[in-house]
């Protein structure tokens, strides 16, 4: 898995980098948390398919 993806940013407004600061395994899948590195925004995401960010 890469440690950068690149997503839509809803404080940025366009899409950004960003970059994974934690993982883990749960019952759903990988659990990945990212930040975008221009305004440190979080999201997380399950096996890459349920997605935090609106």
């Amino acid at each position: 898995m890469s440690l950068e993806i690149e997503h839509d940013c809803p404080q940025c407004g366009g899409t950004e980098t960003f970059w994974r600061t934690a993982s883990t395994t749960l019952h759903l899948g990988l659990k990945t948390k990212w930040q975008c590195s221009e305004c440190d925004y979080a999201l997380v995401r399950i096996n890459g398919d349920i997605d935090s960010a609106a």
